[in-house]
């Protein structure tokens, strides 16, 4: 394999991408100095300047800064160089919730009520600091090497000073099937009360395996949501099917309270309350990213090495929760993972060249660069064109790994998109 160029911010040096979304991507990174392992989220300063997205921005670390909790993703620091945002986070290896439930199926009550329970203590802890993070589903809970749950995205969080007169939010945004119906209804909302509502979704979703609202029209799936038209299945314990419709009560005023669902009794089976502490955060740094006069102590520089484009042990181990080393298309239940990897003993420029033969049937433009595909969907999806990332890296002499990544798409459509391109990779694989 030809040799890559791999970038350096400051004491970081940048590996692969662990995600990607309109606005930023997430890099796993490596600290030279120390070893420790974090993930790096990356934006460019250009584009968050024309799409008016400062405040936005500055709203996310602010939040991220402001808590400090065992379930909620961890901030390590801010760094900004003349082109590009730096957000350095804690690194969490145990992959998304919803990877996990992909593979279950469903959880058994025991286990649910245990994420649950880490669930309700992050937000809880949240709205204690003035925080509602107003998009929480299970592809923004991850989980640490241990299972911890760690909350993930405060991009569309919000802080007090959003709040108007009249002490609501008025910003629609967050997922369709996790959202409360008073924030469709767009006339204003407690963004705590819509929270909870979304973490009773969540908690339906890790028991039944499914969302309680669904459904291909968005007008249909709204009606759903407005009047809480839902149905428990018959798995479900009296008790968790009580708190649950108690939760996904459609009027905010007779909503249960988080402190009335940590008194629950099905709530506190096998409950530990979480033990950290507080410290004083200063917040005066955040506008320091966005200072163009170069004496920031945040601004940091960017070299590129030349190196050969091999995945370190440290990029390998990180990748082992979803490796597969037998077959790349696994079937799971109806749900899938965002992100999949194989290993072939096929020179790197033959597996990119059978994966465009076996794309472009099915509707996708390529676009190649280095040992890096594009692939993107002429179709319109559910959530707009399917696109995808690929990359192919050099684990051993003879050995490559191929990482295939949703970069943006409806998820389910993804799934879809590589059991169609199964027959033609056999031979890759």
């Amino acid at each position: 394999m030809t040799s890559n160029a791999r970038l350096r911010v400051g004491r970081y040096e940048l590996g692969r991408t662990l995600g990607e979304g309109s606005y930023a991507k997430v890099k796993f990174a490596r600290n030279v100095e120390t070893g420790a392992n974090v993930a790096i989220k990356i934006l460019d300063k250009e584009t968050v300047l024309r799409h008016k997205m400062i405040t936005q921005i500055k709203r996310e670390i602010s939040t991220m800064k402001l808590i400090k909790h065992p379930n909620v993703i961890r901030l390590c620091e801010v760094m900004a160089s003349k082109t590009k945002i730096y957000l350095v986070l804690e690194l969490v290896t145990g992959g998304e919730l919803f990877n996990k439930i992909a593979n279950c199926g469903r959880f058994k009550e025991d286990e649910a009520r245990k994420y649950f329970q880490q669930l309700i203590n992050a937000v809880d802890y949240c709205h204690s600091r003035g925080v509602c993070h107003r998009d929480l589903k299970p592809e923004n809970l991850l989980l640490d090497s241990n299972g911890v749950l760690k909350v993930s995205d405060f991009g569309l969080s919000a802080l007090p000073q959003q709040i108007r007169e009249d002490g609501l939010l008025h910003t629609t945004c967050g997922t369709p099937n996790y959202v409360a119906p008073e924030v469709i209804h767009n006339k204003g909302y407690d963004g705590a009360k819509a929270d909870l509502w979304s973490c009773g979704v969540i908690l339906f979703v890790l028991m039944a395996g499914y969302m309680p609202f669904d459904d291909s029209n968005l007008m249909s799936l709204y009606k759903k949501i407005f009047k809480a038209d839902f149905s428990c299945p018959s798995w479900f314990s009296t008790s968790a099917k009580k708190l649950i419709k108690r939760i996904l009560d459609p009027n905010p005023q007779t909503r249960i309270t988080i402190a009335e669902v940590i008194e629950n009794e099905w709530f506190k089976k096998g409950y530990c309350p979480p033990t950290f502490e507080t410290a004083d955060v200063n917040l005066d740094d955040v506008d320091n990213i966005f200072n163009e006069s170069g004496d920031s102590q945040n601004l940091v520089a960017e070299q590129r090495e030349v190196r050969p484009a091999l995945m370190n042990a440290f990029e390998l181990i990180s990748t082992s929760q979803g490796l597969n080393l037998g077959t790349l298309f696994e079937k799971q239940m109806g749900l899938v993972k965002r992100e999949t990897s194989f290993t072939s003993k096929l020179p790197a420029a033959e597996i990119l060249k059978k994966i465009e033969e076996a794309a472009k049937p099915l509707g996708f433009n390529t676009e190649k660069r280095n040992y890096k595909l594009k692939l993107q969907g002429e179709k319109c999806g559910r959530k707009g064109p399917l696109a995808i990332a690929t990359e192919v890296f050099e684990v051993a002499p003879s050995l490559n790994m191929v990482k295939l990544r949703k970069a943006k798409g409806d998820t389910l459509e993804f799934n879809m998109f590589y059991n169609n391109i199964a027959t033609g990779l056999k031979d890759v694989v």
